[in-house]
């Protein structure tokens, strides 16, 4: 939810609660100038939200008498799928707050439910289960996340305090281009002002973010997504493995994705650049790919492959 929808319902909550508000009352509690009070005020306005005019020295803004929200009121599939994306988010580490925020959530969505609607989704959650694991939680700030998203879709330019993997912080300027959710993280891409490249940032460890003014392009035919995927690919580990593939790139990526490999084509052959920590975990793919492969290097992963090799023949000869 962006910041003016989250104010416009905070001023219908507040007008909820009774009595005239002054403009000044309003514009201190929601942190805004008068004018943006009034324009919020037209914006329920707009919504069929019956907010009287009081003139007058102690003058302002109230709701009718008699006005009510209506309850919330959700399908059997609109409820399955909001109490399942909340699961899922939480699952896969996307919930931008806490664990307690979600649960908060789920429970009064749970509760204006109606009562059969609510038995039968509390059977599936109590029954269902998961063929890949719960991620832990990585909180990125709601308030950076959002602020980082607004200024991608604006294309406004953003002043963010961040601090890298090895503790060092800075604070730069970044034209953003897009946000994209992976792996149990939210990443932010775009270009940066300390470097003047391109560059994938992690939002958990972004420390402020401040939109800035003005406006810039992002480039044609730029892809947030992949650009994130390679930055993963290609950022700084213990081994750079080199392997030359005889296949296609579309059967490499069966095997290994984007965020894994960098693929170039040079025919008959596809190269293959990764980097890892580990090693133990690559001669499997290789193997499942069933296509002949050359090592260009490290020498261990030769071993690697050599060992697997051994195992193989001698389980093939047990049999």
């Amino acid at each position: 939810m962006t910041r003016p929808i989250a104010r416009v319902l905070s001023l219908l909550e507040i007008l909820q609660r009774g009595g005239t508000r002054t403009v000044a009352e309003l514009s201190e509690r929601l942190d805004v100038d008068e004018r943006t009070v009034r324009r919020y005020v037209e914006h329920l306005l707009d919504l069929d939200v019956p907010v009287r005019s009081v003139r007058g020295r102690y003058g302002g803004y109230r709701l009718s008498p008699g006005y009510r929200m209506p309850p919330l009121m959700l399908t059997d599939e609109e409820a399955l799928a909001v109490q399942l994306g909340l699961v899922a988010g939480r699952r896969a580490g996307l919930i931008t707050t806490s664990v307690a925020a979600a649960e908060s959530a789920a429970a009064k969505i749970r509760r204006v439910l109606p009562e059969a609607v609510g038995r039968r989704l509390d059977a599936l959650l109590a029954v269902a289960d998961f063929t890949a694991p719960a991620r832990p939680v990585l909180t990125a700030e709601a308030e950076v996340l959002l602020t980082v998203a607004e200024a991608a879709r604006d294309r406004r330019p953003v002043e963010l305090g961040y601090t890298a993997g090895h503790g060092g912080a800075s604070e730069r300027v970044v034209h953003p281009y897009g946000v994209v959710a992976h792996s149990g993280r939210w990443y932010l891409t775009g270009s940066d002002s300390a470097s003047g490249e391109v560059r994938t940032f992690r939002v958990d460890r972004i420390t402020a973010a401040t939109a800035g003014t003005g406006t810039f392009d992002v480039p044609t035919g730029f892809d947030p997504a992949a650009h994130v995927l390679t930055a993963i690919a290609e950022a700084p580990h213990r081994y750079r493995v080199a392997v030359r593939i005889r296949s296609t790139p579309e059967h490499i990526r069966s095997v290994f994705p984007p965020s894994i490999a960098a693929l170039t084509e040079d025919a008959p052959w596809v190269r293959a650049k990764i980097r890892a920590h580990r090693l133990d975990w690559i001669p499997p793919l290789l193997a499942a790919l069933d296509r002949p492969f050359v090592i260009d290097g490290p020498e261990e992963l030769r071993d690697l492959v050599r060992a697997l090799a051994t195992r193989l023949a001698a389980d093939a000869d047990e049999s």
